[in-house]
């Protein structure tokens, strides 16, 4: 294997909301064809098992909630994976008969708790690991759990270390930093955020951490949302675009390889030469030569929150 190149891959397309295992069966599919397309790491967009519920509100609101919106959070719960279940199983798997590296966005059930979770899935079938988003955005936080710094490690591959910062927790300096100083050579930021705004911060990460920026962002209309069995505040035609894709893969010194495309499914490829990356660090490296440690630091606590801790554990 040439550990200085490789084909990547981003998917655009949408959840099957509310139906786990017709996502997965989605997710197996796109596997296979950038298997075909000679990708060795493919990138799913946030929230793409479990499904990124774009325009409900689950009947919240400041004092109260009501029956139904429990009744439809209830059902979103369900459609939650855990880290160790059965999908993640078939998933892992597949990246080992594909021999791809695979970063999937789910939302990850935790005891009573729903996470948005990106996981990192090794070409030997193993899972490397997780992370878990920091900072749910606006609603986001009434029906996902806060991550903490235990998920922020990035995970080695033959091309150096891959990472993943989940939507807005791409705007959050010191997160970003964390990451850098962990020398993370292909950056991963799967998004629900399809603004045009979102291809100049993928483009200034790439440039600031001196990395491969891969974007994923879903493809969803308003007739691919289960509307008998949640609420969507959104107009209800059903060529209704939720979240019209935007993704793209940009290159260390700011250039874009592939995308953005919008307003369709697509599987994006481009070619990463890692050699770019020292070549691009020439005349800036934001946690080495161009870092001022006698004037800025940052300390990232990385130790697993618990609220209630056991004998000595």
């Amino acid at each position: 294997m040439d550990n200085h190149k490789l084909v990547a891959a981003v998917a655009q397309t949408a959840s099957v909301l509310l139906d786990t295992p017709a996502t997965v069966a989605r997710a197996l599919g796109l596997m296979a064809d950038a298997a075909a397309q000679g990708a060795q790491l493919l990138v799913f967009p946030e929230a793409f098992i479990g499904g990124y519920p774009k325009g409900a509100d689950f009947h919240i609101y400041l004092g109260g909630r009501t029956p139904q919106g429990r009744a439809e959070f209830k059902a979103y719960f369900d459609a939650a994976v855990a880290i160790d279940g059965p999908e993640i199983a078939q998933l892992a798997e597949a990246a080992a008969r594909h021999r791809l590296h695979v970063v999937v966005g789910v939302i990850e059930r935790d005891g009573g708790t729903l996470y948005c979770t990106a996981v990192y899935l090794g070409a030997d079938g193993r899972v490397l690991g997780k992370h878990r988003k920091l900072m749910p955005t606006a609603l986001e936080r009434l029906v996902w759990g806060f991550g903490d710094g235990s998920t922020l490690a990035a995970v080695d591959t033959p091309w150096g270390k891959l990472g993943a910062v989940i939507c807005w927790e791409n705007y959050m300096p010191m997160l970003r930093m964390a990451m850098y100083r962990q020398r993370v050579a292909i950056y991963c930021a799967p998004t629900a955020d399809d603004r045009d705004s979102w291809q100049a911060t993928m483009r200034h990460i790439a440039l600031e951490g001196r990395c491969f920026v891969l974007s994923a962002c879903q493809h969803l209309r308003r007739a691919q949302f289960p509307a008998e069995r949640m609420n969507n505040r959104l107009p209800e035609a059903p060529d209704t675009v939720l979240m019209r894709g935007g993704s793209l893969i940009v290159d260390p010194l700011g250039r874009v390889l592939a995308g953005p495309v919008f307003d369709a499914d697509a599987l994006l490829t481009a070619e990463l030469d890692l050699a770019l990356i020292p070549m691009a660090q020439m005349d800036f490296d934001v946690v080495g030569h161009y870092a001022r440690p006698d004037v800025f630091a940052l300390q990232v606590n990385t130790a697993a929150q618990h609220a209630v801790k056991l004998g000595d554990a």
